[in-house]
């Protein structure tokens, strides 16, 4: 018997997440997710952890969101100091912690892209980016931004289950791997991933897999209680790289799905 073991979501792309008992899965995903970015007021890119020197530091702004009347109203928590999302003092605070002039922004640049650092390792370099070196720095547009209208990377739902976190830690030495590295929305008690146009019915809620998960830098970085680990990445690009759809080869962890249907989720709904 499957469940949601865990829910989660970002408000604030690249910033820390909210733990949650419950969620309403809207037609772009859960409720706030990924609703805000930084946008650099020099370059207008969005800002996102997969460049660690840029970026890194926002895996250090908390996030709490309200989502019980109309409008979602967040706050983001910056060196002890809370702030309401979108006012002149969140946007000075945050370009201070940051070392950069930055704005928060709920509307998607029209050419929305990011900048991103390759991890060091072969392995980890997706096919489709040509001839791209790791280590290199690089600019990308963001593929989730039109697919789905929101700052997520691809998908609208992100996915990793309990049995492929078990397998990663048994490659890894027989260590445990924290999900929250991976930063999904749903973590499922499940032996192993779904498969790509599967349906999963979570209650009221039909989700449908799109694709398995490329990764970038950011599981080997260090978030909120985790320490960095660079051994993550290795073991990605060791026994993870595998065919992404018709793109070419990546490596992969955790799957994205888009809504089919709506509705409301919580901790332990069976998954069928």
């Amino acid at each position: 018997m499957q469940t949601v073991v865990a829910l989660r979501r970002y408000p604030l792309k690249s910033a820390r997440g909210e733990v949650l008992k419950a969620a309403d899965v809207e037609p772009t995903g859960l409720r706030g997710d990924r609703t805000w970015a930084c946008i650099d007021s020099l370059d207008g890119t969005v800002g996102s952890a997969k460049h660690p020197r840029r970026w890194g530091r926002l895996l250090d702004v908390g996030t709490t969101m309200r989502d019980d009347g109309p409008e979602t109203m967040l706050t983001l928590h910056v060196n002890g100091t809370s702030l309401r999302a979108g006012s002149a003092a969140a946007d000075a605070a945050l370009s201070k912690h940051l070392g950069r002039p930055v704005r928060l922004s709920r509307e998607l640049p029209p050419d929305a892209r990011l900048h991103r650092t390759l991890p060091d390792e072969v392995g980890m370099v997706p096919d489709w980016m040509g001839g791209a070196r790791p280590g290199q720095e690089t600019i990308t547009a963001i593929a989730g931004a039109g697919r789905v209208g929101r700052f997520v990377d691809f998908g609208a739902v992100h996915i990793v289950t309990t049995g492929a976190l078990s397998l990663l830690g048994e490659r890894m030495g027989g260590g445990s791997v924290a999900a929250q590295r991976f930063r999904p929305n749903l973590v499922i008690d499940a032996p192993r991933d779904p498969e790509p146009g599967q349906e999963l019915r979570l209650g009221d809620v039909v989700l449908r897999v799109v694709l398995p998960t490329p990764r970038c830098v950011i599981p080997g970085l260090s978030q909120a209680e985790l320490p960095a680990d660079l051994a993550v990445l290795s073991a990605l690009a060791r026994h993870y790289r595998i065919p992404v759809a018709e793109l070419g080869r990546a490596a992969c962890f955790g799957t994205y799905a888009d809504v089919v249907q709506p509705g409301r989720l919580g901790l332990g709904q069976l998954v069928r």
